[in-house]
């Protein structure tokens, strides 16, 4: 059997990924949330490209969850009429909201985010293209604003802009994400990102929309403003899922300061037992190299080591040469990482008052689980809230979420640690239904005769938040 990888792996679609034969190596190598960048590409597209993972994961039985990205209030600047320009330090530079989009040149170039000029001051700072090329605010009229360039270099079309230490008043929903919210319900997707919130507030008017368009779909707060970080906490406990979205966080909070702040939200995260997503750049070099750089390395393995439940890739698999060797790599490094694990954060609910049964299940499982030679731990789940629990608690043992629901078997795909495997207990005599749980194992080869493992589940078979027992059994008794 070969070893489990307890980190997940997400990749996003795109053009390297159309080809089925690279998609299912994807596949084959360890991918198991896909995403769907709405930010790029057409609906249609985006479609073909979904169906095309379904299919080849089901022809392998293997369970793959949907991500829908939300493109949100990116500011970007215009079009330039040569495609690009090249700026240097000390020459000023306008962007300007009322001049045509595709008139751009070396003196000013048009800005699609309107309120952009009520929202600056003099002397701020703007950095274009991920900060690549960074700007000085030296005076504000009502359509434009008149910079310095201070970091000069190419600018091409339809960079973004980010002003360092946020502030910038854009909703975090646009009326273009309220209609991909359809989209995603309509694809039936997982997990739904939502880029730049603020607060809680956003978080919440999407899950609204979610139930509007007759969705279930878990939300994904991406964390990259300034204002995400003042607010953490309450963007956590309002989401299902978090994204540390690096590259427009680093740009607006300061590159120097993103470690740290990546840190804090997987702890935070894990404290409020919602899953992390780790992104951005990771494996950066692999869009055009067969191998990642020493750095690249070192990030994933931190992350991992950190608890982070998952890392993506983004250009590497969307448009970059080889995304079955990224993937490859990112898996080693993650199993390399995950041997020297030794991650302290914990269940919030240790040493603290518990709320719900299932929570003081998952809690005694782990412990003992963690003290005495247990296999597997076999979770009986209609939800999947349970074995979410059990992942916040560090281990090396694998959780077996066992559900008849495809939807719950979906979302586990991110959990670490949980590997999702369809079973309908309803349909099974109580005296046996352990035995049988333990032969849906045993039949993956996943356990041998004479292992120790924990079964948990619930008095009421088939009724969600109702798990309240856990047993230790022996394989073959």
């Amino acid at each position: 059997m070969n070893q489990l990888r307890r980190t997940k792996i997400v990749v996003t679609l795109g053009p390297s990924l159309d080809n089925p034969d690279m998609l299912e190596r994807v596949i084959l190598a360890g991918a198991v949330v896909f995403r769907a960048n709405f930010s790029h590409g057409e609906i249609n597209v985006h479609e073909k490209r979904i169906k095309m993972v379904r299919d080849i994961a089901a022809r392998h039985h293997i369970t793959v969850a949907l991500l829908v990205d939300l493109q949100g209030p990116k500011i970007r600047i215009g079009r330039f009429k040569n495609k690009k320009i090249l700026l240097k330090e000390g020459q000023p530079f306008t962007l300007d909201t009322a001049m045509d989009e595709n008139e751009g040149d070396e003196h000013s170039v048009s800005l699609g985010y309107k309120s952009l000029p009520q929202d600056v001051r003099i002397n701020d700072t703007l950095l274009l293209d991920d900060g690549r090329l960074v700007f000085t605010v030296t005076r504000v009229e009502p359509t434009k604003i008149h910079c310095l360039v201070v970091v000069g270099g190419e600018l091409s079309n339809n960079k973004g802009i980010n002003r360092l230490g946020g502030g910038l008043s854009a909703a975090a929903l646009t009326e273009k994400d309220h209609e991909h919210i359809k989209d995603a319900v309509r694809f039936e997707a997982d997990y739904i990102a939502v880029s730049f919130p603020r607060h809680a507030d956003d978080i919440k008017e999407a899950r609204v929309l979610v139930k509007a368009a007759g969705g279930n779909a878990g939300i994904i707060a991406k964390i990259e403003r300034s204002e995400a970080i003042d607010n953490l906490e309450g963007i956590i406990q309002a989401s299902d899922a978090i994204m540390i979205a690096r590259g427009d966080l680093g740009v607006e909070i300061g590159d120097a300061e993103l470690p740290a702040a990546q840190k804090k939200i997987i702890i935070v995260s894990r404290i409020y037992n919602k899953p992390v997503i780790t992104a951005t750049q990771m494996l950066e070099s692999m869009i055009l190299n067969t191998i990642p750089t020493r750095a690249e390395v070192s990030d994933i393995a931190n992350a991992v080591l950190d608890g982070t439940d998952a890392v993506m890739l983004s250009g590497e698999t969307a448009v970059g040469l080889y995304p079955d060797k990224a993937v490859a790599a990112m898996d080693r490094i993650c199993l390399s990482a995950e041997k020297h694990s030794h991650i302290k954060a914990n269940n919030h609910s240790n040493g603290q008052q518990l709320k719900y049964v299932d929570e003081a299940i998952a809690g005694a499982t782990m412990f003992t689980a963690n003290h005495l030679d247990i296999k597997a731990i076999i979770a009986l789940t209609e939800s999947g809230t349970t074995p979410l629990l059990m992942s916040r608690i560090n281990s090396n043992i694998p959780i077996y979420g066992l559900s008849r629901y495809d939807t719950t078997l979906r979302r586990m795909t991110l959990y670490r640690d949980v590997y999702p495997i369809p079973f309908d207990a309803t349909h099974i005599d109580r005296r046996v239904l352990n035995q049988s749980a333990i032969s849906a194992l045993s039949e993956r080869d996943i356990l041998r005769k004479g292992d120790l493992v924990i079964i948990t589940k619930g008095d009421l078979i088939g009724v969600h938040g109702r798990t309240n027992s856990m047993k230790i059994v022996t394989v073959g008794d």
